[in-house]
């Protein structure tokens, strides 16, 4: 186990490359299945997720090797349909190796997903779409059980209750894309990770109109073949960077930025008083120089104001004098970071599915816990604007998400070490705050 020391008050300045997407790296792997030929894909981000699916690949029996400079080469000739719980149980995504295993073998058994600390994230809009494709689906012994002889394509509806399913989707589109007849999506998911997927998709053969849309038409091919394909920017990890930039008081340019991706999120940073300049692929963020305004915001599927930039939102609230409201529409229950943010002398409330700020000018140093992936980030953020020393723990969460994320920062210049847990000081130790592990 290690910590973070992070000493604040220093603003960042500087150039940082963005990373490849995770988000869009994990449905790339899986859909590596689809065909027995090589993929290579490229801009892979060296995370702890993305080493979990390998392995994941490598017991189906894939040969999944990893050639350097972030790029990686999958090969799946023969493999098994089988997924058990003790791989999956470390990744939800892990379950969008369904749709890749369904469409390929014709069946597929794969170990439920665990919980998720950031609340309920149903899979039964990835179960309802198999079942309208023809598969027969059944839940046995914790496992989802799929026979697919009957696979045939029709017309699938893959909205929710807090909008459109994005694994989802991605089960959604590599099923189809292997099966017999004309598959309609209705209610798809948008986020440019979808695109994406679809994207490599094409070049392996697959038929897709409206790739991007909420409404997708897939003609079933027999076969796929291999492909070379690059992974778009993390539109998150770009995202954190801008905030950072402006929580310290600095200016930060992202390198390989696609603005495009980030519209509802650049809008409300505008609003916050965050200045950005945009040239090509390049994103330079900086404090405005009338300082920070309150915030309103409410988080919505793409192409709203994205669930993984809400904490890093909140930590900008913080500072943001005035009352500002945080709104979570996605999973209204993601707001595990902010008893955390109190400590650091954040006055905040929860009133049902919003998070009500009293922004002021300083937030000081205190031993803190991570809950999750995105409230890691929101945490160091706010460690970077406080006064004084703020130590995190359970960082591990950040390395499933954020690549080399501490150096990066070092390379701004903040003052970050990871160290290891030992040496947290006692007083510490026998105060900080007590969470289940997710």
């Amino acid at each position: 186990m290690e910590v973070f020391r992070i000493r604040g008050g220093i603003p960042l300045r500087g150039e940082v490359r963005a990373s490849g997407s995770k988000n869009a790296t994990l449905p790339a792997f899986a859909a590596a299945l689809l065909t027995s030929e090589p993929c290579v894909i490229e801009n892979v981000p060296n995370l702890s997720d993305v080493r979990f699916m390998a392995e994941i690949l490598r017991h189906l029996g894939a040969e999944v090797e990893e050639l350097g400079s972030g790029s990686w080469r999958i090969t799946a000739g023969e493999i098994s349909s089988k997924a058990p719980y003790e791989l999956v149980r470390k990744m939800r995504a892990s379950v969008c190796l369904l749709g890749p295993l369904i469409a390929r073998l014709g069946k597929a058994r794969v170990a439920l997903p665990g919980g998720c600390v950031i609340g309920q994230r149903p899979i039964d809009l990835h179960l309802k779409a198999f079942s309208s494709l023809g598969c027969e689906v059944k839940v046995k012994e914790g496992d989802i059980v799929v026979d697919a002889k009957r696979l045939k394509g029709s017309a699938v509806f893959l909205g929710g209750r807090h909008g459109s399913t994005v694994t989802g989707t991605a089960n959604a589109i590599m099923t189809a894309v292997l099966t017999p007849g004309i598959t309609k999506l209705e209610s798809a998911a948008c986020e440019p990770e979808i695109a994406d997927l679809c994207r490599m998709l094409l070049a392996m053969g697959a038929r897709i109109e409206n790739t991007g849309g909420h409404h997708l038409t897939i003609y079933g091919v027999q076969s796929l073949g291999g492909c070379r394909h690059r992974i778009i920017a993390d539109r998150i990890e770009i995202g954190t960077y801008c905030i950072a930039a402006a929580i310290t008081g600095g200016d930060i340019t992202v390198t390989e930025a696609d603005s495009s991706h980030l519209g509802a999120f650049l809008d409300k940073m505008k609003d916050a008083g965050i200045t950005f300049e945009e040239h090509q692929d390049q994103i330079k963020a900086s404090l405005a120089s009338s300082g920070l305004n309150p915030i309103e915001l409410t988080t919505l599927p793409y192409p709203g104001y994205p669930t993984d930039l809400q904490a890093q939102a909140c930590a900008l609230a913080c500072l943001a004098p005035g009352p500002s409201i945080v709104t979570e529409r996605v999973y209204p229950n993601r707001f595990m970071h902010v008893p955390e943010l109190s400590r650091m002398g954040a006055e905040v409330a929860i009133e049902g599915s919003s998070a009500i700020f009293k922004g002021h000018a300083r937030l000081s140093g205190a031993p803190v816990m991570a809950s999750d992936l995105r409230a890691s980030a929101a945490l160091i953020l706010a460690a970077l604007a406080a006064k004084g020393d703020t130590w995190i723990q359970r960082i591990y969460h950040l390395d499933r998400g954020y690549e080399t994320f501490d150096e990066k920062l070092r390379s701004l210049g903040a003052e970050i070490e990871r160290l290891p847990a030992e040496a947290l000081p006692k007083d510490f130790q026998s105060n900080s705050p007590k969470l289940a592990s997710n």
